[in-house]
């Protein structure tokens, strides 16, 4: 039988209580107005000018945040998109990172000030400097780029929201292609806007005054950028959690529905990013108020408390490991599939490494075989595949699998590795914890089942890059050999086994599973260490020097220990527990 029903105590809306200042949390127009007005009046009764700087991530509401400034009483508005390089000329002058293709750009190695018409921000400089007397509001993403002004509020989104915003009809940023396919949006997004914007407000957090949140439309937050960062340095110190988030696909399954609480209604949930800081966001409660902060902000601002020296010396303030959740179980196959290879990532997309994953068995249907398309058969003949995903993909053929591919059989708890350049998919009626490396988006779909999306558009294929990086020697025996079954057993007292369950020699992500009915101490050995409680009802993550209170995880949510956590304890509750934790190898 399946897990569901057994311990369904998942925490969806994890937070993270900030304490210290609950007197610095404003929600809701009329508190964060007033906090604003007093800010600028107690300027202005000192100086003749004040300045108000509300710097956008891209994607933030411009229409309900200039509302808010207008009902301050400006002296004067500049709304940064005056000052803006035109629709046309940006699309020309970002076209290569932009490209043709569906799904992939080239990750933008531009300034957010290329957004912008140099000559017009030099003028608009002037016409500040010009504006002696008053209020004077600058709004707009790159606001910065102007004046900081003597109020600095940052305007922060989390990507999640943007996608969201993106489905119901939001443009890309000085856009006007409100009706344009959802990846198209999503990959000026992912390639461009949100490195220009993330490269900029990294350099800002410490002149942040304010930090303001408007996920919901018509409450804002407002919280003192001092609350804003006194609270990152918190997380950056001890476990914690991310909100995550659910969507429906064309495989999905009905796992999720049945032990997450989620909405019955809907047709299915396909995966679930519960560990991808790029993408989620930490619920951070300052007294009565909870802002959404993204994620990233912990990554860009505390990299080397969270990720640990050598994990910040390899891959810079990036957060190299992703834990999601694929979902089939009364659904269908995933897409056949296959990664790039490391040189192929960086040479065609910008990306400094690549999508090196694993798929570990959270769940699999007891009645039936279950099981994971993984490399190719001995002695394939890899012209005629080559042919036949070529004909697939044109509506000629459907392509026929089995002929080339190994159906490898998985069950509970088996952990299948996926180094870069081996074709595989997950089979239906199986629940996969995905633990990989985090440029998630580089999947070179091969076959996709004859399937289309849920916009009715046939999903993008792409067997050109695919044949590219497909390793042919990765056959039957390899796989047996170098990543099905390549558990070991690193230690086994009473009370407590640890087995490394993920470890290919071209992989950087080492994956450890704890099976306690007794407490067990970990070490960072200065890496990041990501957690998912794969079997059990609750475990405990505590101090061993008491610099934090004790955490407490739940069957399948997924948590984030710090590397300046240095060393902890999980302490099962409940009777035996299953820990898997993933870390960077040396």
């Amino acid at each position: 039988m399946n897990i569901a029903g057994k311990y369904n105590n998942y925490d969806p809306h994890p937070k993270k209580v900030i304490p210290g200042f609950e007197d610095q949390a404003w929600e809701g127009i009329p508190a964060v107005k007033a906090e604003l007005t007093r800010k600028a009046e107690d300027i202005l009764s000192r100086e003749k000018r004040a300045v108000l700087c509300l710097d956008f991530y891209p994607g933030v509401a411009k229409e309900e945040l200039m509302e808010l400034a207008l009902s301050l009483n400006p002296a004067k508005i500049m709304d940064m998109e005056d000052y803006a390089k035109s629709e046309e000329v940006l699309n020309r002058e970002f076209h290569d990172f932009i490209t043709e293709d569906r799904v992939f750009g080239v990750i933008c190695h531009k300034k957010l000030a290329d957004f912008f018409d140099a000559a017009k921000l030099e003028a608009a400089a002037a016409e500040l400097e010009a504006q002696k007397e008053g209020l004077v509001v600058i709004a707009g993403v790159g606001a910065g780029l102007i004046s900081r002004g003597d109020i600095y509020v940052y305007c922060g989104i989390t990507r999640w929201e943007i996608q969201l915003r993106y489905r119901k009809g939001m443009p890309n940023w000085h856009c006007t292609n409100s009706d344009a396919p959802i990846l198209t949006k999503y990959k000026r997004a992912f390639f461009i806007e949100w490195r220009l914007a993330d490269r900029y407000k990294k350099e800002r957090y410490d002149q942040f005054d304010y930090v303001l949140e408007s996920e919901e439309t018509g409450n804002p937050k407002l919280i003192t950028g001092q609350a804003f960062r006194d609270g990152l340095e918190k997380v950056s110190a001890e476990p914690f959690r991310m909100e995550p988030y659910f969507d429906p696909g064309v495989w999905g399954g009905h796992w999720m529905q049945e032990n997450f609480g989620l909405d019955p209604e809907k047709e299915n949930f396909a995966w679930s990013f519960d560990g991808v800081p790029e993408e989620n966001c930490l619920n951070l409660t300052y007294g009565s108020v909870t802002v959404k902060i993204p994620a990233i902000d912990l990554v860009m601002y505390r990299p080397h408390e969270l990720l640990g020296e050598r994990v910040h010396g390899r891959f810079g303030a990036e957060f190299p490991i992703r834990f999601d959740l694929l979902d089939t179980m009364g659904g269908g196959n995933l897409s056949l599939q296959v990664h790039p290879l490391t040189e192929y990532i960086q040479d065609s997309f910008g990306m400094h490494y690549t999508q090196d994953e694993s798929y570990y068995l959270l769940d699999a249907a007891e009645d039936e075989e279950t099981y994971v398309y993984l490399g190719v058969k001995n002695g394939v003949d890899r012209d005629a595949m080559a042919r036949d995903l070529k004909r697939a993909e044109k509506g000629e053929i459907p392509f026929p699998a089995e002929e080339y591919v190994n159906r490898v059989p998985v069950k509970k708890h088996d952990h299948i590795l996926i180094p870069a350049g081996t074709i595989h998919c997950s089979g239906k009626n199986t629940m996969v914890l995905e633990i990989s490396a985090t440029p998630y988006i580089f999947t070179f779909k091969l076959w996709d089942w004859g399937r289309v999306g849920l916009d009715g558009i046939p999903r993008p294929i792409h067997v050109e890059h695919g044949l590219k990086n497909i390793q042919w020697d990765r056959d039957t025996d390899w796989i047996y050999d170098n990543i099905v079954h390549q558990e070991t057993v690193l230690s086994d007292e009473p009370g407590k086994m640890v087995e490394r369950t993920g470890l290919h020699n071209r992989e950087f992500i080492d994956t450890c599973r704890y099976t306690l009915t007794e407490a067990a101490s970990v070490e960072t050995d200065d890496s990041v260490h990501v957690m998912n409680l794969v079997d059990g009802r609750c475990a405990r993550i505590e101090s061993m020097d008491g610099s934090f209170e004790p955490f407490e995880i739940h069957y399948a949510e997924t948590a984030i220990v710090p590397a300046a956590a240095k060393c902890y304890r999980i302490v099962p509750e409940d009777g035996e527990i299953k820990m898997v934790v993933a870390s960077v190898r040396r």
